[in-house]
């Protein structure tokens, strides 16, 4: 169902995308940095003294560079514990408890036949104590790989359709979608909270400088605020285009995956059938949601910011090119 071509340049996207992330994020932090840095130069910097635009960029610019070192150190220092505790952070945000083979023969026998046959190592394995459906795989590689579902999905779930699950979290690991998403979610997920840091103290620092600035630096002070907060808001707006490097498309290669190791296309649609609507986990944060077999979007401009495509959609694509069937729906037969 998939090509090897298709697949090799689907997994080589995921670890270009990966390094142009982590590439990125210091530029993005260095970005928010000189914003402040010329927020200060207008309004905190003594030698500033008329306020105007062109006055502001020399210091700004020296601040930046004096502050680039430290900068990098803060970089480096968030990538080690990125690198070393992403796992914890996702389950912490989750609610996700590591189990044994003891505590879940069934499911850990499921995902350890699948690994036999791809060869592959034997993920960790973590539940989630909700009635929600859904699932997601997570680890920077395959010997570091986990795999999570919910107890909903355990009990709402037959054996075939929870192997297709599995089999579908194990395709986004050999595919390095995993490590994809795990880079943006933690990584250059920090973005966001960093933007919000900046975003709040321009608008406070406008605020006071509205009440009571510096006579004689009010004609062109705003033109710092607006150049900050310009460059504040695409930060921001790059932070948000992380999900667009988030293809879509990995679903339908998962689904595929999963197809390709299990046999068995109609488990697969069976259980996104079970899955759709009832896979909302309100107290996982929307970027872990991101890591989801489901998450359905409730974003405008006609899901373009939809980190998933519709289940149906996927349901369609596992009928057209893996032979699938639904589910026979159960009619009521009337009664003589």
């Amino acid at each position: 169902m998939i090509a090897a071509a298709g697949l090799r340049t689907h997994i080589w996207n995921n670890n270009l995308k990966s390094i142009a992330l982590l590439a990125g994020f210091p530029v993005l932090v260095l970005a928010i940095v000189f914003a402040g840095a010329l927020v200060w130069s207008g309004y905190g910097d003594s030698q500033t003294k008329t306020g105007a635009y062109a006055d502001a960029m020399g210091p700004a610019l020296d601040l930046t560079l004096r502050a680039f070192p430290f900068v990098m150190i803060g970089v480096a220092i968030w990538f080690v514990i990125a690198w070393l505790g992403h796992q914890a952070m996702i389950d912490a945000a989750t609610g996700a408890r590591k189990v044994s083979r003891t505590d879940e023969p069934e499911l850990y026998n499921l995902l350890e036949n699948l690994t036999i046959s791809r060869g592959m190592p034997m993920p960790s394995l973590r539940i989630i104590e909700t009635d929600a459906l859904n699932a997601y795989a997570s680890g920077l590689s395959e010997k570091k790989a986990v795999i999570t579902v919910t107890r909903g999905l355990m009990t709402t779930l037959n054996a075939q359709e929870l192997e297709a699950v599995l089999a579908h979290e194990l395709s986004h690991v050999i595919n390095r979608d995993v490590r994809l998403l795990v880079i943006a979610v933690i990584f250059v997920g920090i973005i966001s909270f960093t933007v919000e840091i900046a975003a709040r103290g321009l608008f406070h620092g406008s605020l006071a400088r509205a009440g009571g600035g510096r006579r004689g630096r009010s004609g062109n002070a705003g033109v710092i605020l607006l150049v900050a907060a310009l460059i504040v808001a695409v930060a921001y707006g790059l932070a948000i285009v992380i999900r667009f490097a988030l293809s879509r498309s990995r679903e339908y290669m998962a689904d595929a995956g999963a197809v390709e190791l299990t046999k068995n296309p109609d488990a697969m649609i069976s259980a996104l059938e079970k899955i759709s609507g009832r896979s909302e986990i309100k107290s996982a944060p929307e970027e872990v949601r991101q890591m989801f077999i489901e998450n359905k979007s409730k974003a405008s401009f006609a899901g373009l910011f939809a980190t998933h495509p519709p289940i149906e959609k996927r349901i369609e694509a596992l009928e057209t090119y893996a032979g699938g069937r639904r589910r026979q729906r159960e009619t009521s037969i009337p009664s003589v």
